[in-house]
């Protein structure tokens, strides 16, 4: 069984939802889970909050945060994940923050690093990734990552 179907199977037999903000990975998350017939029951919303902007306006993180923290942070991944839950009052949420590639890096904030966060109402869980390979590659690394993230929270 492919994990989003675990994740389909957990999420429909508890009767929880699930919300997304994805930045890098531009909507791959909900991509894979739409593909599991019934994730309609589970799956609230997709978020693609690629720019700063959208991060503030759509899942309520302070531009003020943003700029302290970096928009590549666990602080911003956990809150965006938060903000994706709430934004839809969703059971679990799910935040993903990276620099894919190839520009955007610094010698602080490689191309790869990304920080993906889940959220419940009674915990928050966050790790950081340092993906190696494309565009595409880091992307697909982090949403496979970040499915694999859920399926701890849900455990």
């Amino acid at each position: 069984m492919r994990i989003e179907e675990k994740i389909a199977k957990i999420l429909i037999n508890s009767k929880k939802t699930l919300c997304l903000a994805e930045s890098c990975t531009g909507g791959l998350i909900s991509s894979r889970l739409i593909n599991v017939s019934g994730s309609s029951k589970f799956l609230k919303a997709g978020i693609t909050a690629y720019s700063n902007q959208a991060k503030t306006k759509f899942l309520k993180i302070p531009a003020d945060f943003i700029k302290s923290k970096g928009a590549v942070s666990s602080e911003v991944a956990i809150k965006m994940a938060n903000g994706a839950r709430k934004a839809i009052d969703a059971d679990y949420g799910i935040g993903v923050t990276g620099i894919a590639g190839p520009t955007g890096a610094t010698k602080k904030k490689p191309i790869g690093l990304t920080f993906i966060a889940a959220s419940s109402k009674k915990r928050d869980l966050c790790i950081q990734c340092h993906f190696k390979g494309s565009r595409l590659e880091v992307r697909s690394k982090a949403c496979k990552k970040a499915l694999e993230l859920l399926l701890v929270l849900l455990a």
